[in-house]
């Protein structure tokens, strides 16, 4: 039995196409940056932790150690603190490649992007061009794959950000956005079936593109239809506007955090993706199907619309409990200093212990909320401020019992506070 590697097993396309083959009965290899939580016992499929631009061509070499072909879904959007858009498109594509040669692997199915062959107006698409010139360069038998927004159950990135906006009732219209072919996540998964077969053609670049063309609110539109909504109500989205939200994006990426919308996706979406679907049509003889064929076999679940609803409300849960802890510190050490060694006094502590404590709380809770705005640390600090605010109403209910009782309720206003993280916690992973 043939032994595959999957690059990048845990983004939407790999962990697609990783469990179709080893339902097919071939024996895997899923690589990701990370493992942990991934790594769950399947007979014939092994985890390894490895990063494309951080794994040098000897260790890919000893990992990819008995491999027959290499499916490489790795990619990048923008570059942050955890993406290198030149390490994990070109740079680092070549140790990968380099490594799949000494370790005898032949052929290679590489996942590209729409339209880089034509244009390259960003850094993430000369990355990803440059990438596909070393690779078509390279003796492996290599297959690359340019598909347009990819459409299916699972959603992440592009995908998801279009289910979530699908749950508003009243739709801002970007400026500037081109026409879009989406393909099938189904019909993706089946091609690199297809290249997988030993008889199929290698040395061969090919687009997949969907048979409907679509404009971004008009695909909003069908996946709202799907979910069964009434139509939106459409307004376009000055370009002022789009501008602020297209560099709040930005800052979020270099906080650790991925979103959708950033400049990239701004300069690489006016140009569209519609492609051509004659060579890929011809080459595996698969017939794409509509996006709406596959919403129709697959009615929305209450599920769907839960996450429908909540991926546009996660940002919002994160940002507001990130400023409300921040707030929340620097009144404490600032303009609310006074109040609160007032009330430590009425509780009975007085100094040096009162004024110790308001500036050790202000201290955790600006460290709370720090760590909530950093994508490595938002998890912890999540943890840390749900244990925060459970000390703060134990040593209230112990100093100022009758806060329990005030009228703007101090200390019963900490139970939506944890809810509220913990809804953070429940949502936080993307993938």
């Amino acid at each position: 039995m043939e032994r595959i590697a999957i690059i990048g097993a845990t983004g939407l396309i790999g962990t697609s196409i990783a469990a179709s083959l080893a339902s097919r009965g071939f024996h895997l290899v899923k690589v990701a940056r990370h493992v942990e939580g991934n790594a769950l016992s399947q007979s014939g499929v092994v985890w390894k932790a490895a990063e494309v631009g951080r794994t040098s061509r000897v260790e890919w070499a000893v990992l990819l150690e008995d491999v027959t072909a290499v499916v490489n879904c790795a990619g990048a959007l923008q570059d942050g603190p955890s993406d290198d858009l030149d390490g994990t498109h070109r740079s680092g594509l070549s140790e990968l490649i380099a490594g799949c040669q000494a370790a005898g692997v032949r052929r290679f199915i590489h996942f590209s992007a729409m339209g880089i062959d034509r244009a390259t107006p960003t850094k993430f698409s000369t990355t990803k061009y440059a990438g596909d010139e070393i690779l078509s360069g390279s003796s492996l038998d290599w297959v690359i794959l340019r598909p347009s927004v990819v459409l299916g159950a699972p959603v992440y990135g592009a995908s998801a950000l279009i289910r979530g906006l699908s749950s508003l009732p009243v739709l801002p219209v970007m400026p500037g956005t081109g026409p879009l072919r989406p393909v099938a996540l189904e019909d993706v998964v089946a091609t690199v079936e297809h290249f997988l077969h030993q008889e199929a053609r290698t040395r061969v670049a090919v687009e997949l593109a969907g048979p409907e063309y679509f404009e971004f609110s008009d695909l909003v539109g069908l996946y709202r239809r799907w979910l069964g909504l009434a139509p939106a109500v459409e307004f376009a989205l000055p370009r002022w506007l789009a501008s602020i939200a297209y560099g709040l994006g930005d800052m979020t990426g270099r906080l650790g955090w991925r979103p959708p919308v950033r400049s990239t996706a701004r300069a690489e979406i006016a140009r569209g993706a519609v492609g051509d679907d004659t060579e890929w049509k011809l080459v595996t003889g698969i017939e794409p199907r509509r996006i709406s064929q596959i919403l129709e076999a697959r009615p929305a679940s209450v599920q769907d619309r839960w996450f429908a609803t909540l991926y546009l409300l996660k940002p919002v849960v994160i940002s507001s409990l990130v400023l409300f802890w921040i707030g929340s510190g620097l009144a404490s050490v600032g303009p609310g200093f006074s109040a609160g060694l007032g009330l430590m006094k009425q509780g009975g502590v007085t100094d040096p212990w009162a004024n110790f404590v308001i500036m050790a709380g202000g201290a955790a809770d600006l460290a709370v909320g720090v760590g909530m705005a950093i994508r490595r640390t938002t998890h912890l600090a999540l943890l840390a401020g749900i244990a925060v605010s459970a000390a703060y109403a134990l040593a209230g209910s112990i100093v100022t019992p009758w806060l329990w009782f005030d009228p703007l309720a101090s200390l019963l206003k900490i139970a939506p506070v944890i809810a509220l993280m913990l809804v953070g916690l429940a949502t936080l992973r993307d993938r």
